[in-house]
């Protein structure tokens, strides 16, 4: 793996020097767009808006809209904003994961440390595991600012970049029902269905089916096969009653099991 980004962990006066890896991939298969005519491979290219040529990529610079006048920054500009915070995951404190909700979740990055810090980072890793506590961070990546948490995962530090607080939407522009804690007989049903169908959470049994069944019809098209499309019948409102669904939903669920 290839690191993105070289840094150190501040703990305390506490220095970790570490390497921050890309934790995902992509599932889905790689698309190139193609010329619907001869099939032929689109290219984008970065062109000057003035002159309509195009622009190496060294030659490529940052700018800022300031009054109707570009302001061009350079490294220099972005390292001197906060050099500490561009260089440094910084720990402002530590909470229990739990007090996190997971719509301000964004990307996980592994961290490896450096051969001399592997003491520290187990360190760190441990107390974090043994105590059952997340370290909440700052660092700034890609010239952005952004909030983390530091957990460990296995025998490796996870760094998982959160969105800060105003990067959320508002949902007062919904239409939703309201919310209702009555004890209704619709309501019992559906916590009956929510316990038969409660297991212990595994990871390895969620497979990317789309992209498996997608690559099949690709097979299929390039040995030229026609493809019937399956039909579906979409529902787009809920028709009969409700407690009658939840009755054979686990009835259902019951018939699977036995």
């Amino acid at each position: 793996m290839r690191s993105l980004w070289t840094g150190a962990i501040s703990f305390g006066l506490i220095n970790i020097p570490i390497k921050l890896f890309s934790a995902t991939q992509e599932s889905s298969l790689d698309l190139d767009m193609l010329d619907s005519k001869d099939h032929s491979n689109i290219k984008f290219k970065r062109v000057n808006e003035t002159t309509g040529k195009e622009v190496p990529y060294a030659n490529i610079v940052k700018g800022y809209n300031y009054n109707g006048a570009y302001v061009v920054l350079g490294d220099e500009d972005f390292e001197a904003a906060d050099a500490k915070k561009t260089k440094t995951i910084e720990i402002i404190s530590f909470a229990n994961e739990d007090e996190i909700d997971s719509i301000y979740y964004e990307q996980p990055y592994y961290l490896e440390p450096d051969k001399s810090s592997s003491k520290a980072y187990a360190l760190l890793r441990d107390a974090l595991a043994t105590s059952k506590k997340v370290a909440v961070a700052s660092f700034v990546f890609r010239n952005k600012e952004g909030l983390a948490i530091l957990k460990p995962y296995e025998s490796v530090l996870v760094l998982n970049r959160i969105r800060f607080e105003e990067e959320i939407r508002s949902y007062s522009d919904l239409n939703l029902p309201a919310v209702s804690k009555a004890k209704t007989k619709e309501m019992e049903m559906a916590h009956k269905l929510i316990e038969q169908l409660t297991e212990a959470f595994d990871i390895s049994k969620y497979k990317d089916t789309y992209t498996e069944k997608l690559m099949q019809i690709i097979h299929a098209k390039a040995k030229g096969k026609k493809l019937v499309a399956p039909k579906m019948k979409i529902v787009h409102k809920q028709s009969g009653d409700l407690m009658d669904m939840l009755k054979a939903s686990l009835a259902t669920k019951s018939k699977k099991a036995s």
